[in-house]
């Protein structure tokens, strides 16, 4: 898996650009199926270079900061939509 942990990373990335795109055109239940396995690819890397910290402990504090500021965007949008 190693061997090919970017190219996960990055197809799951597509299919979650796609996800987004088809949500936009035809709605949320069709998009949603292509963001959902972008987003089990994306989790399947992250899983992994959790568990091999050493070797990945950059990539690994940037997808935790990644994953704060989504997370503080995402709670502060639900907040202002009430």
């Amino acid at each position: 898996m190693k061997k090919y942990l970017r190219e996960i990373e990055l197809s799951g990335l597509i299919l979650v650009l796609i996800g987004i795109v088809f949500s936009w055109i035809w709605g949320s239940g069709v998009g949603m199926w292509p963001c959902s396995v972008g987003l089990l690819l994306w989790l399947a890397t992250f899983l992994y270079r959790a568990f091999h910290w050493k070797e990945y402990e950059r990539e690994n504090r940037q997808n935790i900061i990644i994953l704060l500021l989504a997370t503080t965007i995402l709670l502060a949008q639900m907040i202002f939509m009430l």
